[in-house]
């Protein structure tokens, strides 16, 4: 059976921000996705859920730019790093996809990192696995630029519902 895909909630910043968060996540939906498209000033991008900072996560990365490709393993931190290699760039939006399995479940949670973006033929893939250690349903998504990085004017935010994945 085909999925059925709706959205819970978007945000699109009138200003620099820090962050961006979905809170209140109804439990009735199967999967969930969050896409953002936008600019970010620096620093890396971080995934959190229900605000948990703990050393609850793990995640592994793919990273190819035409020239060379790299792999990255981190277990036991404090939140899934969505741009291990770089974060949203500064001045060419780019697309980023986030597929979080059975959020409302009792089992650990899974996220599908996906990233690419072209800028003019130095562009790169990334494609990324993260793992949160809680059978907690997740009714929170955190987004966070990390150091002194914004997402910048215009960056949109969705989180989207999927039925029957």
């Amino acid at each position: 059976m085909a999925g059925t895909y709706e959205s819970i909630a978007s945000q699109t910043l009138g200003s620099a921000a820090a962050s961006i968060t979905f809170s209140s996540i109804p439990a009735t939906f199967t999967d969930l996705r969050l896409v953002l498209v936008g600019t970010q000033t620096s620093g890396n991008l971080d995934l959190q859920f229900n605000s948990d900072t703990g050393t609850n996560y793990s995640q592994t990365f793919f990273y190819g730019d035409g020239a060379s490709v790299t792999s990255t393993r981190r277990t036991t931190v404090s939140q899934i790093q969505l741009s291990e290699y770089s974060g949203l760039n500064a001045t060419t939006p780019s697309a980023r996809y986030v597929d979080i399995f059975s959020y409302a479940g009792s089992t650990f949670k899974t996220a599908l990192n996906s990233e690419n973006q072209d800028l003019n033929g130095s562009g790169f893939v990334l494609n990324g696995v993260g793992l949160w250690r809680s059978t907690a349903a997740i009714t929170s998504v955190s987004l966070t630029a990390t150091g002194a990085g914004e997402l910048k004017i215009g960056t949109t935010a969705e989180l989207i519902g999927i039925s029957n994945a």
